[in-house]
C-alpha cells in the first residue's frame, strides 16, 4: 500500500496546517479563559476556513462539499488536532448522514450548514441507553389524521457550537409491532422540543454537550431524512468516518505535544544538564514517539482501505482499531508531556494540561475503548486474523 502523498494532498495538508497555526492556535488561550469567542471572531473563523476550501470536505461535490477521499480527511484531521479546545467546529461542514437529504432538505440544511449560517447535531445517545442504538428509546408515530409524525424521547451528548439549530434524531418508529429506525430533522424551535441541561465537562471544548427531552413534537413526513428504517445503517456510517477523524486527531495532538516538549526538554537546564539528557525525560518521548506513528499509520491504512473499496466490515474493524490506539496513546503522550513539563504542564495556559483534559473524551465518545475492542474482537473471529491486521 503506498501512502505517498500527491502534490494535491500535501498542499491540501498544507492548507490545513496554515489554518490551525495561523488562526486556531493564537486563539487557543483566550477561549480557555472566556469559553467562548466573539461572534466576530467566529465569523471570521469561518471565512477563511470557506476561503482556504476546507469547508464541507467530506461530503461529495454534488452536493456543495469538497468531495475529500478519507485519505484527504485523514490529512485534514491530523492537522486538526493540533489545535487545542476543539475550535475546529467552527468549520462549516455537515454530518455525513445529510448527503442522503432531498432538495428540499439540502436547502433547508445542508446549504446553510456549508455557508456557515446552521449547525446541526446528532442525537443518538439516551439516558438508559448508550452504544447500542437497537435500543433506543426514542420513539415515532406517525398520526393518520394528519401525516406528521410525534417524536417522544430524551437524548443526551448532543453535541454542537453554541450556533447549532437543528439535531438529527435517531429513533424507532412504531408501526404495530414493527420498529423501524429512521432519523428526523428537527429544528431546536419545534414546539415541545426543550434543552433540559447544558452541563459542563472536563475539557472546554468550542462545542457543547447538551441535554434535550423530545415531548409530541411534530414534524412532517418531508423531515424523515434518507428513508424509514435506514437510521441504523446511516449512523453506523458516520460511527466509522468519525473513528477514524478521532485517531487522526489524535495523532495529530501528539505530533504537537511531542514538538512542545522536545523544545522545551533540549533547551531546559537542571543539574548543568538538559533535561532532555536524562533518561526519564526522553524515554518516554521516544515512546510516544513511536505510538504517534503508529497511530498516523493505522488511520492512513483504514482510510485508504475504505478509498479502495474494502470490505466495510474491514474497514470497519480497522476503523476500531485505529481509534482505539490512537485514543489510548494520545493520553499517555499527554501525560508524559505534562510531566516533562513539570509545574508548567500543570496550567491550563500550556497546551499540554488543556491536552491531559480533552484527549480524555475521545477513549468515550463514539464508541468507547471497551465498545472498540468488541469490533475488533469480533472481526478477528469472522473476518480471520490476516483481514484485521494484515
Amino acid at each position: 500500500m503506498d501512502l505517498t502523498l500527491t502534490p494535491a494532498q500535501a498542499n491540501l495538508r498544507d492548507r490545513a496546517r496554515a489554518y490551525v497555526t495561523d488562526h486556531l492556535q493564537p486563539l487557543e488561550a483566550e477561549f480557555e479563559r472566556r469559553h467562548t469567542l466573539d461572534p466576530s471572531t467566529i465569523a471570521d473563523l469561518k471565512r477563511l476556513a470557506i476561503e482556504a476550501r476546507l469547508h464541507g470536505g467530506s461530503l461529495p461535490r454534488e452536493v456543495g462539499g469538497q468531495g475529500w477521499t478519507s485519505l484527504e480527511q485523514i490529512l485534514v484531521h491530523e492537522q486538526l488536532g493540533q489545535a487545542t479546545g476543539g475550535l475546529w467546529s467552527f468549520i462549516p461542514g455537515a454530518y455525513n448522514a445529510l448527503v442522503h437529504a432531498s432538495p428540499e432538505q439540502r436547502g433547508r440544511y445542508l446549504d446553510p450548514c456549508l455557508r456557515g449560517e446552521r449547525n446541526g447535531s446528532y442525537a443518538i445517545t439516551e439516558p438508559g441507553q448508550g452504544s447500542d442504538a437497537r435500543t433506543l428509546a426514542a420513539t415515532a408515530v406517525r398520526d393518520p389524521a394528519t401525516g406528521e409524525y410525534v417524536l417522544n424521547g430524551e437524548k443526551w451528548f448532543v453535541t454542537g457550537p453554541s450556533d447549532t439549530d437543528f439535531m438529527i434524531f435517531h429513533c424507532h418508529l412504531l408501526d404495530g409491532e414493527q420498529r423501524l429506525p429512521p432519523l428526523f430533522l428537527v429544528d431546536y424551535d419545534a414546539p415541545g422540543l426543550v434543552m433540559s441541561h447544558d452541563p459542563d465537562y472536563t475539557h472546554t471544548f468550542a462545542d457543547r454537550h447538551p441535554q434535550f427531552v423530545l415531548t409530541d413534537v411534530r414534524v412532517a413526513a418531508e423531515a424523515i431524512l434518507g428513508g424509514i428504517g435506514q437510521a441504523d445503517a446511516m449512523t453506523n456510517e458516520w460511527f466509522v468516518e468519525e473513528r477514524l477523524h478521532i485517531g487522526a486527531r489524535c495523532s495529530g495532538a501528539m505530533e504537537r505535544l511531542l514538538a512542545l516538549a522536545v523544545e522545551w526538554a533540549t533547551g531546559r537546564i537542571q543539574f548543568g544538564e538538559r533535561i532532555y539528557d536524562f533518561q526519564g525525560v526522553s524515554f518516554p518521548l521516544a515512546d510516544s514517539a513511536a505510538d504517534a506513528s503508529a497511530a498516523r499509520l493505522l488511520t492512513r491504512e483504514a482510510a485508504a482501505l475504505m478509498d479502495a473499496g474494502a470490505s466495510p466490515k474491514v474497514v470497519h474493524a480497522k476503523a476500531s482499531l485505529a481509534k482505539l490506539f490512537a485514543s489510548e496513546a494520545a493520553y499517555r503522550c499527554a501525560d508524559r508531556v505534562v510531566q516533562v513539563f513539570g509545574g508548567r504542564g500543570y496550567m491550563r495556559e500550556f497546551p499540554a494540561e488543556r491536552y491531559l483534559r480533552e484527549l480524555r473524551v475521545d477513549r468515550l465518545w463514539e464508541g468507547t475503548s471497551e465498545i472498540q475492542r468488541m469490533v475488533i474482537a469480533r472481526a478477528l473471529e469472522k473476518r480471520g486474523v490476516r483481514a484485521v491486521v494484515g
